[in-house]
């Protein structure tokens, strides 16, 4: 009862505005889409101060074009989500309808997290009970963070399927 309070809980701190200003609910978007919401609403667009972390959340690599003290627009940043969170899903590709959460974990904790991790050894195994191994993934600096399993809540709510 827990996990399903949690989970609705999740849903409803994701709303999404459409061009006329009306809400609309989350669960109407393809579930890409709303990993782009999710992501965006968690991360927040990055300041020049957030460096080497441009756009959203986006961690700069040697030899790409970002410079320390620019700001990207949101339209850069977003078409850089977007190229990242596509990324992160060809790697998971083999996971079928969970790739996507996978991608969205990877995208916030690194791909070498999600390789070492119960959530993908589970998967791995046919075992898709993967609830409290995934929202374990909220440390920061090896202390619970509440946004952070705000957010595993909201991305399990939004993206996993039975």
């Amino acid at each position: 009862m827990k996990k399903l309070l949690l989970m609705f809980l999740a849903l409803l701190t994701v709303m999404v505005g459409n061009a006329a200003g009306r809400k609309i609910n989350i669960m109407d978007l393809p579930p890409f889409e709303r990993a782009v919401i999710i992501i965006k609403k968690f991360e927040t667009l990055h300041k020049p101060r957030h460096w080497p972390y441009v756009g959203y959340g986006h961690q700069v690599q040697p030899g790409e074009p970002y410079r320390r003290g620019v700001q990207l627009t949101e339209k850069q940043a977003d078409a850089l989500l977007r190229k990242d969170l596509r990324k992160f899903c060809a790697l998971y590709t083999q996971y079928g309808k969970d790739s996507l959460l996978l991608a969205c974990l990877a995208y916030n904790c690194g791909p070498g997290v999600v390789q070492k991790s119960t959530v993908l050894k589970k998967l791995k195994s046919g075992n898709r009970d993967i609830f409290k191994s995934y929202t374990a993934h909220c440390r920061y600096k090896g202390k619970f963070h509440k946004q952070l399993h705000q957010r595993r809540l909201t991305e399990f709510a939004t993206l996993f399927s039975k």
